[in-house]
């Protein structure tokens, strides 16, 4: 669990990016548009937010610090961090252990991130169209173009697909798989180790928001499909 120190934290920086040249969530499509006919869409890679212990292969990280494919990210107690690689947004929140696997694009000529390994901990991601696969103790998440929060456990890791599309796989018998489709945290799920009697099991939605997604979409040039479609996130 958070302290609410780091709580009230990361949602005091969330605010301040929404509401930043007096923007607010309401205002974020209208903004979009704007930005599309500027053609300004540089996005700015690396730690976009540090709170606390974040580390990067063992060394400490501060804002603007580049996460690179192939780094291993962790944060201690009451820590989180927010980072952004290529057209990708993370939020990492406390005592969390990433590891970003990396492998050259046949199609882009270059290095991406497409296997992330969640060890521990609790992580909210967006993605855009390029396939991805998040791979915890208990579970192989397949990822096309999506909005994400995981936590992983031991013996069980809960996944929340926020919008878009995922395949769910129980690591103790790969037989037994999901595809989730989503438009707004529609379909929560809990896999379990091997051991009890169902591996993929229904779950609320827990831990995570909808100005956290705005705000990560934000980093990226983009928005929750959501946004559009209620005109706001809550």
């Amino acid at each position: 669990m958070e302290t609410n120190a780091a709580n009230l934290n990361r949602r005091v920086f969330i605010y301040q990016l929404l509401a930043g040249s007096g923007l607010g969530i309401t205002g974020l499509p209208g903004f979009m548009r704007t930005a599309l006919g500027m053609g300004t869409f540089s996005v700015t890679q690396g730690m976009r937010k540090v709170l606390g212990d974040v580390k990067i292969n063992g060394i400490s990280a501060e804002v603007g610090t580049l996460v690179k494919n192939g780094d291993v990210v962790t944060t201690g107690p009451d820590s989180y961090a927010v980072f952004v690689i290529d057209k990708s947004a993370y939020l990492v929140r406390d005592n969390t252990h990433v590891e970003l696997s990396s492998k050259t694009s046949d199609q882009y000529k270059e290095k991406i991130v497409n296997i992330l390994r969640i060890i521990n901990g609790k992580m909210l991601s967006v993605f855009g169209r390029r396939r991805k696969t998040i791979m915890t103790t208990t579970a192989v998440i397949g990822i096309r173009g999506t909005g994400i929060y995981v936590e992983a456990e031991p013996q069980r890791t809960y996944v929340c697909t926020c919008y878009g599309v995922v395949d769910i796989t129980a690591k103790a018998a790969p037989e037994i798989k999901e595809t989730i489709k989503t438009t707004h945290h529609d379909s929560p799920k809990f896999v379990y180790a091997s051991g009890t009697n169902q591996l993929i099991t229904k779950a609320p939605v827990i831990n995570h928001t909808d100005a956290e997604l705005i705000m990560l979409e934000k980093l990226v040039w983009r928005k929750p499909p959501f946004v559009e479609e209620k005109g706001g996130g809550y």
